[in-house]
């Protein structure tokens, strides 16, 4: 089992002049918080982190057991270059977010095992609290969807590898 952390993103919403996933909450970044959840979980043979290419060589220092390279410009890309270092045997892939630094270690195993039990795509997701409203280009509201029907989604995604 490999899991992909893509932490190539630069956090613009954030507003700092780092990459979200190197902030530190209580004493460690993110990016930390996320692979120790996910080597935690038990479940996970292999950690994959993506970061952007002039980071490369310090998060190699700050994960000296964690496979590290350079994303690219879009997640997508970001998410390819993890797979060609992934492990070739592994059967099944998650993808994690490194600003999702708070997700328990079950939530892992929770995918792994609906991967395991026959899914081919695993998306975790949590019902929507919420009102949201949909609105025109002029920012008028048009409709209240019915949040029955939404979820938030989450990481980790879980994927038959030959699917992803």
């Amino acid at each position: 089992m490999v899991v992909l952390i893509p932490a190539a993103g630069m956090g613009t919403r954030l507003g700092l002049d780092q990459p979200k996933a190197f902030v530190a909450l209580a004493g460690r970044t993110l990016l930390e918080r996320s692979v120790s959840a996910a080597a935690d979980s038990g479940v996970v043979d292999q950690v994959v982190v993506i970061v952007p290419a002039d980071q490369v060589d310090a998060t190699r220092e700050l994960l000296p057991s964690t496979t590290v390279v350079a994303g690219g410009a879009e997640r997508s890309d970001s998410v390819r270059a993890g797979l060609v270092v992934a492990d070739s045997d592994a059967e099944l892939v998650l993808v994690h977010d490194a600003a999702r630094a708070l997700t328990p270690p079950a939530l892992f195993v929770a995918v792994v095992q609906a991967l395991r039990d026959g899914a081919q795509a695993v998306v975790p997701g949590l019902p929507v609290a919420d009102t949201l409203k949909r609105v025109d280009d002029a920012e008028q509201v048009r409709a209240t969807p019915d949040r029955s029907e939404l979820r938030a989604v989450q990481t980790p995604q879980g994927f038959a590898a030959e699917l992803l």
